[in-house]
């Protein structure tokens, strides 16, 4: 029993950043933006949380740079995507290749290293408690409520289905899609701080590994809802888990990595044609 209890208990931790890329992705696409960006959100996340906690010795300032490089990604996607109304998928494309490229040039710049151990460590103040677990957890609830019982999230849902009825009941169809693509951002740099700071205790080359874009399979797997996705982000935690506890007898360590990827494959093969997007999800919206 004990063994399943720390499968368990690993799965909870490992599932945060999957979760928070999903929401993200989430609040994106709900608001019709397709967000591919999101692995390259999540890798300036986790550099940038290590590389401001380093050099201000705060941890939480850290914490708080991550989110904002994360919303200013967004910022630049929405630009591209809601202004310029240019393709999507390039644009994402584009942030994850400049977030893998910028994410080395400043680690050699500022520390001259490949890889920046964390100095510090991020708790909750007067405790020993990690916070940003606990922080996920409100994040999936806040956002059930955000998007389904306020105005707020009642007018985004509104310009990722129908953006012309929303624009002919006075909602600033940009506006909304703006917001919901910063949101995404700062959630996507909020996972990356996970890694960096609370899993990793280090930033190294690469080390988001591929979550943005599992995160993003959560958030197709849980159709777009908060507590679907947290729900996807916990089987993708346990996989990536399991992969874990088995890698100690004898099975070489290349399959092992493959193992959550594997799982998403599998996982979106069950439910791609069943899972609905947004109507205007990805479609960029000429006002009249």
């Amino acid at each position: 029993m004990s063994g399943l209890y720390a499968i368990l208990a690993s799965a909870i931790r490992l599932a945060v950043p999957y979760t928070l890329a999903g929401l993200g992705g989430t609040y994106s696409e709900r608001s019709g933006v397709v967000n591919i960006g999101l692995e390259g959100m999540m890798l300036t996340g986790a550099f940038t949380a290590v590389a401001a906690a380093n050099l201000s010795g705060s941890p939480w300032l850290g914490l708080l740079a991550a989110i904002v490089a994360g919303m200013l990604l967004g910022f630049i996607h929405a630009i591209v995507c809601v202004s310029l109304k240019s393709n999507q998928i390039v644009s994402g494309v584009a942030i994850n290749i400049f977030a893998s490229g910028a994410t080395v040039f400043f680690s050699w710049l500022l520390f001259n290293l490949t890889q920046i151990q964390l100095e510090g460590k991020l708790v909750v103040p007067f405790t020993s408690l990690p916070p940003i677990l606990p922080l996920t957890v409100l994040i999936v609830i806040a956002s059930h409520v955000i998007l389904f019982k306020t105005t707020f999230g009642l007018r985004l849902r509104a310009v990722g289905e129908h953006p012309k009825a929303a624009d002919t009941l006075g909602i600033n169809v940009y506006k909304m899609r703006y917001m919901g693509v910063m949101i995404s951002g700062g959630l996507g740099g909020l996972a990356g701080a996970f890694l960096s700071l609370e899993h990793a205790h280090y930033f190294v080359k690469g080390m988001s590994g591929g979550k943005g874009f599992i995160g993003m399979a959560a958030m197709i797997f849980g159709k777009w809802t908060a507590f679907g996705t947290a729900g996807a982000g916990l089987l993708f935690g346990l996989g990536e888990a399991i992969s874990l506890r088995v890698s100690s007898v004898g099975i070489p360590p290349q399959f092992i990595d493959m193992i959550p990827y594997i799982l998403t494959m599998f996982v979106l093969a069950g439910v791609v044609g069943r899972a609905t997007a947004p109507a205007a999800d990805g479609i960029p919206y000429e006002k009249e």
